[in-house]
């Protein structure tokens, strides 16, 4: 039987997360998602306020070919390369969603209405171009709702303070370490200095810091698995959560601090956690629990379309379950590191699996199109 106050927590649990401060993003884009109305649906039933991409959901994308054909046709004809081929189309993709979310970027100040595309996944370890590539998706996008997704690779943090300094919107992505998160904090607070003494309007930047959560658990539950006893398996889905948690301490620290008022008082935008990765990847955890156990005034949310249904049917929302924990959150991965699980090493091997897995991702999308222009007749080398 469920109680009055499950019900209350379970009814309108997508109203109730975007009330308690929690902007939803969808994980997700397809050209069908948007000719076909969907994603405008989203937005309009299921308090969706913005998309993210990245080279595996493209790869998915543009590799069934639905929605493409026509452009394919032309692409072929005009002789592209296979590189401009894929960027014709992804870029197309983001500049179509970025206008069915322009009214929500408008109403909110451009706080949310944002649509990601990610640079090459190949450049994450060239900072230089990294930089290149993001200007030139702003250039190719040009909407002033396009986020550009850097890697938090040690190549991308200077890349995203000079690109920040430009004044062009960033998310950062592939964040797994607490250390690393205050990087990119710092990259990105360097980043405001450089635009203002430019004298570019600070208000019009905004940048989100993408903190990965279910693969942290995915690993560590692996090892903790492996050592079998009861300490170790009483861990299992406890990781994760306290590495999130204990970055919105540092985000909270860090944006009450004496730098960022200067940057503050300048109009600028706080940079918000977005929790990525929030599908779940052991079926024994409840589906949504990356997202009942987020909530946090000021944060996103990027959920897979799974997730987001999971969440409205059964979500249970109760209020912020994030700043309570730190405590507790040290001493689980503290926990952890006692058994003889590294953190440092399980982030850093995260942060290279990442960038691998885009990398294939993207690899694989350029050989689905190099076939595809190729069928057509044309020479896609």
């Amino acid at each position: 039987m469920i109680t009055v106050t499950e019900a209350t927590a379970t009814a309108g649990a997508l109203k109730r997360l975007s009330d308690e401060g929690v902007s939803i993003w969808l994980d997700d884009l397809s050209r069908q998602r948007i000719e076909s109305g969907n994603l405008a649906e989203l937005v309009g039933t299921k308090h969706v306020v913005g998309v993210t991409t990245n080279p595996s959901i493209f790869q998915a994308a543009i590799g069934s070919g639905a929605g493409y054909e026509d452009q394919l046709t032309d692409l072929a004809t005009r002789g592209v390369t296979v590189d401009e081929a894929v960027r014709m189309m992804t870029t197309a993709d983001v500049r179509a969603a970025a206008d069915v979310l322009r009214p929500v970027h408008d109403a909110t100040g451009g706080r949310d209405g944002r649509v990601s595309i990610e640079v090459d996944p190949r450049l994450a370890h060239d900072t230089r171009a990294t930089i290149a590539e993001a200007k030139q998706l702003a250039w190719l996008v040009d909407r002033p709702n396009v986020m550009i997704k850097i890697p938090a690779t040690t190549a991308g943090l200077p890349a995203i303070t000079e690109v920040i300094g430009l004044g062009i919107s960033v998310n950062v992505t592939l964040i797994f370490s607490l250390e690393r998160y205050r990087e990119v904090m710092d990259a990105y607070l360097a980043g405001l200095e450089k635009a203002a003494k430019k004298g570019l309007d600070l208000s019009t930047i905004h940048s989100v810091a993408s903190f990965f959560v279910s693969r942290v658990d995915a690993e560590i539950d692996k090892r903790l698995t492996v050592l079998g006893t009861d300490a170790a398996l009483a861990l299992k889905g406890r990781a994760a959560l306290a590495n999130a948690r204990l970055a919105y301490e540092a985000y909270e620290e860090v944006f009450s601090g004496e730098r960022w008022t200067a940057l503050g008082g300048a109009r600028a935008n706080k940079q918000r956690p977005l929790w990525a990765s929030t599908g779940v990847k052991d079926p024994a955890y409840k589906d949504t629990l990356y997202v009942d156990d987020l909530v946090a005034p000021g944060t996103v949310n990027t959920m897979p379309e799974a997730t987001l249904n999971a969440t409205a049917d059964h979500g249970r929302i109760t209020g912020d379950t994030v700043t309570g924990g730190y405590a507790q959150a040290r001493a689980d991965l503290a926990a952890v590191e006692a058994l003889g699980i590294s953190y440092d090493e399980v982030v850093q091997q995260l942060e290279d699996e990442g960038v691998a897995k885009f990398e294939v991702a993207w690899q694989d999308l350029l050989d689905a199109v190099t076939k595809s222009l190729n069928s057509k007749g044309v020479d896609a080398a």
